[in-house]
């Protein structure tokens, strides 16, 4: 298979759920009326493949339209497929009105929370993908790390990777080796060539202050290194605070960054474009960032390094520290599932197709990685593209970013309190507090 398009549009959504609004809104069509998922029969097939999108996000829904059309054709044919477009900041409150009328879609993007699926799931509403791709002889068309992403944020495997996103630290390879700057392996090895670079009149590190994810991702990659994989998980359920002194150490790390000026002048106004033009004209030697930028690296005319010129890191160790550098940062966007209720044998073939074919039309088509297996394998990749694959395909356990376990807002204080946290404005202590009063409120 051959890749015909880069132009893949990035996704707001990383930084954040969106807020939800409260609308009434009418209930979607293509429902099944048939048996529970405990009865004798089983679920039955509703009259079309319903399939429930985020109007934000129309390439998904082309990528189901190509699979119609194309690998899943014999499907399409038995159980019609039917695209419905939803406004993200709706999408919650309306999934949980049509789990009330039952009148879920067969497919459908899952909440921008976590929460949202997880009462779901407590309704019946929701496949359970261990066991049905398992019984559908499809299981290894899932990466491992996906699923690891999917189990940390739902507590099991209720969505479908049709994203996955690893994150770490892209870097210029003419400038380090000009330089003379191998890949750093520990924290402080990072930091030590950063001052190299800072005093040779190179800016270590873009990143973005306006977003503020950029930021706090570099706080969650300290923690994940030195209290271990668990830190943000032990924050959400109590055991741990961002107060805790490890967890202010981590903030005090990145706060070091910016006060010795690696992020360069005013990264309080720097948007995400800026950000990542910045990298990729060579004004910067370093980006945090998701595999997702790996589209721009790709462009011609925004990319003057060259993506020969690029590597990839990941984020190093903590000496001393309970993680390690092969548990790599992931996630899985804006995630997809399929209502149990109408999970009928038509139903169940459109999930085994999609499974089977989704990672290889996603790649080949618009040039994005997912959680599925390329099958077969996308020819045409360059070598920054193949060494992210294959780190997707090796990694067996992920870890999440600062926010992922965070409210709305607790979210939306970490990231507008970022700048101020690398620029001096606000101490460590001061931000971990502010954000962990948020989490406590909420």
């Amino acid at each position: 298979m051959r890749k015909v398009s880069r132009d893949r549009r990035l996704r707001a959504g990383l930084a954040g759920a969106a807020a939800i609004v409260v609308l009434t809104l009418a209930a979607c069509g293509g429902t099944g009326s048939g048996s529970s998922a405990g009865g004798a029969a089983g679920p039955s097939d509703p009259s079309a493949f319903t399939f429930l999108n985020i109007t934000e996000n129309a390439q998904v829904g082309e990528e189901m339209k190509q699979l119609a059309a194309g690998a899943c054709a014999s499907e399409d044919k038995a159980l019609p497929l039917q695209v419905q477009n939803v406004p993200q900041a709706s999408l919650d409150q309306k999934l949980l009105l049509l789990a009330g009328q039952n009148a879920l879609p067969s497919m459908y993007a899952a909440g921008n929370a976590p929460a949202t699926t997880k009462t779901l799931v407590k309704g019946g509403d929701v496949v359970n993908f261990q066991t049905e791709l398992a019984k559908l002889g499809v299981a290894d068309d899932v990466e491992p790390a996906a699923v690891s992403s999917i189990d940390s944020l739902f507590g099991g495997f209720y969505v479908l990777p049709t994203q996955l996103n690893i994150e770490g630290i892209f870097y210029n390879k003419k400038i380090f080796a000009q330089y003379g700057l191998s890949v750093p392996q520990t924290w402080t090895q990072l930091v030590a060539d950063a001052a190299t670079l800072q005093a040779k009149g190179v800016q270590p590190f873009s990143a973005s202050g306006q977003q503020g994810w950029p930021i706090t991702r570099l706080i969650s990659g300290y923690l994940e290194r030195s209290v271990g994989p668990d830190a943000l998980s032990n924050v959400a359920d109590g055991s741990a605070k961002l107060t805790d002194p490890q967890y202010v150490a981590a903030a005090q790390a990145i706060a070091g960054l910016g006060a010795k000026g690696y992020f360069g002048k005013g990264v309080e106004s720097i948007d995400y474009n800026t950000s990542v033009n910045t990298f990729l004209t060579g004004k910067a030697a370093m980006l945090y960032m998701g595999s997702w930028v790996l589209s721009s690296i790709a462009a011609p005319s925004g990319d003057t390094v060259g993506a020969s010129n690029i590597g990839f890191m990941p984020f190093p160790n903590v000496t001393g520290g309970a993680g390690n550098s092969a548990q790599w940062p992931a996630n899985v966007g804006l995630a997809y599932t399929l209502n149990a209720k109408t999970l009928g044998p038509k139903s169940a073939a459109w999930l085994k197709c999609i499974a089977a074919n989704w990672g290889s039309v996603s790649l080949s088509k618009y040039d994005t990685f997912t959680g599925f297996v390329s099958n077969p394998p996308v020819s045409n990749l360059t070598p920054l593209e193949t060494q992210v694959q294959g780190i997707i395909a090796s990694t067996k356990q992920s870890v999440l970013w600062f926010e992922a376990f965070f409210s709305t807002q607790a979210t939306t204080v970490s990231q507008q309190d970022a700048a101020p946290l690398v620029n001096g404005s606000m101490s460590p202590s001061a931000f971990m507090s502010a954000v962990q009063s948020a989490l406590t409120s909420s």
